[in-house]
């Protein structure tokens, strides 16, 4: 095999990539808005295309104060949400006064072989407040293995810097093909979600 050279050490004339190349970027694959909205589901676009997907959550804010932003997966297209799943979690924070921090295992809020939804955050509804962050799901279309997700996220909450990390598995060989984000007493006012293939 002949190896070919850049003499001027300039790949500038480059302008696409050998098929067999992947550009390991992100491809957008669909963008909701919420609006006062019940649910946020996402039916189509999650299939063997990509051995992982990445959902952003940005500037999510309830309509009621401490809501808890849920996510939920399904194997039937999103006729039902109710995959069992087995989580872990645990929450850091910081008070804008800089008198109280936190760093702790959210029990109440993990999963073990359980079909409700997961607790992605708590966040607060005053003007200003909002969660952002994102899910990493893993070869959901895979007949063989559980289907891992993990997720983190960053949210002001009653004058409080809050992060939360989770990680988890759809304990199920099926594959996923839908999720649906929630709250879990009131509606989302307003956020942007995307969903992006891995390349």
């Amino acid at each position: 095999m002949a190896l070919n050279f850049a003499t001027n050490n300039s790949l500038s004339a480059i302008t696409s990539l050998p098929s067999g190349i992947s550009g390991g970027g992100l491809n957008l694959i669909s963008t909701q808005t919420a609006s006062d909205s019940s649910t946020i589901s996402f039916t189509s676009g999650i299939d063997s295309t990509y051995k992982e997907y990445i959902i952003k959550f940005i500037n999510v804010h309830p309509n009621s104060s401490d809501q808890q932003l849920l996510i939920n997966f399904s194997t039937d297209g999103g006729s039902n949400y109710n995959t069992t799943k087995t989580t872990t979690v645990f929450r850091v924070g910081h008070a804008e006064n800089g008198s109280g921090t936190e760093l702790a295992y959210q029990t109440a809020q993990d999963l073990a072989q359980s079909t409700s939804a997961q607790s992605i955050f708590y966040t607060a509804n005053q003007d200003e407040a909002s969660q952002s962050g994102f899910i990493h799901l893993f070869e959901p279309s895979s007949s063989v293995f559980v289907k891992h997700f993990m997720g983190f996220t960053s949210s002001d909450r009653n004058t409080q810097c809050e992060q939360q990390w989770f990680a988890g598995y759809n304990n199920t060989t099926s594959p996923i093909n839908a999720f649906q984000f929630s709250t879990n007493t009131s509606t989302i006012g307003t956020g942007t979600f995307k969903l992006y293939g891995v390349t």
